[in-house]
């Protein structure tokens, strides 16, 4: 398997590119402890990702933070 690196991506983005590239992946999402950080669960982006023993890309991913203003 190719090098790859999609860690800071949009999931969207980085979805539609390693189906592009035919590259097995799973998610996991990821979530604050607390809830004192409000997240936009809309915007996820890639914050992790290991290949598994299968070969499979493994992809962490988390949502972006809100803006308090």
């Amino acid at each position: 398997m190719m090098s790859v690196d999609v860690v800071g991506w949009l999931l969207s983005d980085a979805e539609k590119w390693l189906q592009a590239e035919q590259i097995r992946y799973t998610i996991e999402k990821t979530v604050p402890t607390r809830d004192f950080f409000k997240v936009d669960d809309d915007l996820l982006y890639v914050v992790r990702q290991k290949l598994s023993s299968t070969g499979e890309l493994q992809l962490i991913v988390a949502a972006k933070m809100r803006k308090e203003v």
